[in-house]
């Protein structure tokens, strides 16, 4: 954590030293959780008798509580104690990950995943206020590279290591399994956060956040939500399918495709901290924070979907090429799409900014997935699957390129008191 040089205030010093690797070890755990079902998808569509249309409307479950959920926790970490309500999030997101391994069909499938997306809602508004109120614009990026790692090792080890776990002990065993061993996180979170949560709880902040419509009535709002939907709409493609396609489409073994799905992942993540990192020395050294910011993520939008359209119509070593050429664009996005939300919003606004963003964004993880569903069924094939991710990408060059005009803090007044 050397990397990361802040203020030196008590509360910001202990941000350093640790709360900053804690928030990075919830996403990645966040993403072991969720990710773990798409690589047990191939053999619970069997053993439970379910359609690519259900497994679609599965994953998408997750997003009808996620999304709005983001909106909820936003407001919930502002009002209240955003330390103590990431804790409540991720024992919400291990129990439902856990009894996944009890569950008896479809319909208790589909409330577990409702309930696993209420859970996972939390981690990344609350992060957002966290390293918006600590950090300086120069060290966002890699702040958030530091969380995109987690996003990205997350899938790979419930790719691999769920893999791994399954052909042990069976899908059901490795829900359990991971759904308890993820609970151990809050032993070190509320260790580390008691004196920073008892500080929050016993001292309001002067004045609230902006409301929702006021965020809303900013453009950037608008372009920071359009980029972040096309970027997951491509990104939870991947994460939430490439099991299955490498399974059915490829011909690949369950280890086979978590040993490529794993070192997919992995790429994505090198490239995340790689581009969070030398981002935020070019600002630092005087570089234009908009030009950067932009610039790296137009970039990552363009060539993912030129990865994702030669997987969709190359043959099978173009299309395998291509998607580990996509999960090196993939790192160019995801910390810059954080970091570019957080500097806009500033410490006042972050938390319901990133909540809005997200809840927004995360529209796609509705949609995309059933889409895909029906593509795949009525094709029988996944190639128009890629192809419409692909043009998704494309739309976050209108997003992030045209609808924000400069990426800086914007201004929002005075603050205004508390009611007590």
């Amino acid at each position: 954590m050397s990397t990361i040089t802040i203020a030196a205030s008590a509360p910001t010093e202990r941000l350093a030293r640790g709360v900053v690797t804690l928030l990075a070890v919830s996403v990645f755990i966040n993403y072991v959780d969720r990710g773990n079902f798409s690589t047990a998808a191939p053999l619970m569509k069997d053993a439970l008798k379910l359609s690519n249309t259900q497994i679609g409307i599965l994953v998408s479950a997750f997003f009808w509580a996620y999304a709005p959920g983001q909106l909820i926790t936003a407001w919930l970490a502002e009002r209240f104690n955003v330390y103590r309500v990431l804790a409540v999030g991720l024992a919400t997101w291990s129990l439902a990950t856990a009894l996944t391994g009890l569950a008896g069909g479809f319909a208790s499938l589909l409330l577990l995943r409702i309930m696993l997306g209420v859970g996972e809602s939390a981690a990344f508004p609350c992060s957002s206020k966290l390293f918006a109120r600590y950090l300086p614009v120069g060290q966002l990026g890699f702040a958030n590279a530091l969380i995109a790692m987690g996003m990205a090792v997350g899938p790979a080890v419930g790719t691999f290591g769920g893999g791994q776990l399954i052909a042990h002990i069976g899908w059901r065993g490795s829900f359990l399994v991971l759904g308890l061993l993820s609970l151990l996180w809050l032993w070190p979170w509320l260790t580390t956060t008691r004196h920073m949560s008892a500080e929050a709880a016993s001292r309001p902040e002067a004045g609230t956040a902006p409301t929702y419509a006021a965020i809303l009535r900013k453009p950037a709002a608008w372009g920071t939500a359009l980029g972040q939907f096309s970027s997951n709409y491509a990104f939870y493609f991947v994460i939430s399918w490439l099991p299955l396609y490498l399974v059915k489409a490829r011909g690949f073994s369950v280890l086979q495709m978590s040993e490529l799905a794993g070192a997919i992942y992995l790429i994505y993540g090198a490239s995340s901290l790689v581009v969070g990192w030398a981002s935020d020395r070019a600002i630092r050294s005087g570089a234009s924070t908009n030009i950067v910011r932009k610039g790296v993520i137009i970039t990552g939008h363009v060539c993912t979907a030129i990865c994702l359209s030669i997987t969709a119509f190359g043959g099978p070593f173009a299309s395998i090429a291509a998607l580990i050429a996509a999960a090196v664009f993939f790192g160019f996005g995801t910390p810059t799409l954080f970091a570019i939300g957080q500097t806009l919003a500033g410490p006042r606004a972050a938390g319901k900014w990133i909540g809005l963003q997200n809840g927004i964004a995360n529209l796609a993880g509705i949609v995309g997935p059933v889409i895909t569903g029906l593509v795949v069924d009525r094709t029988g094939q996944f190639a128009w699957a890629f192809a419409i991710a692909a043009g998704m990408s494309l739309l976050g060059v209108v997003g992030w390129g045209l609808m924000i005009p400069k990426v800086a803090m914007l201004d929002w007044g005075e603050p205004v008191p508390r009611r007590t």
